[in-house]
């Protein structure tokens, strides 16, 4: 979320703009569903915005791990990464 340029772009922008100059036309963020409403506020929206303007769609995937209990031996895998992905794919009918 931190900004890294003048034009207050963050690193999903340019992401994003390269996956769209790539040809890709459906962004699907992964997110726990009990982050969307933030997800969407902060990035989400924004995202979608840059999006419509290229006439390429964006869906949300929800994620069926819900959190870490504390407790390592309950956990069924290791977390990896931080608390959203996203993916890109080409349009083919």
């Amino acid at each position: 979320m931190e900004l890294v340029d003048d034009a207050n772009h963050i690193i999903m922008d340019y992401s994003i703009h390269d996956a769209i100059e790539a040809g890709f036309n459906h962004v699907v963020f992964i997110i726990r569903k009990d982050i969307e409403k933030e997800f969407k506020e902060v990035i989400g929206d924004r995202i979608a915005s840059i999006c419509s303007s290229h006439n390429v769609t964006v869906d949300y995937a929800f994620s069926g791990y819900q959190g870490y209990s504390g407790n390592s031996s309950r956990r069924p895998y290791k977390a990896v990464g931080n608390r959203s992905g996203c993916a890109c794919s080409e349009g083919r009918n």
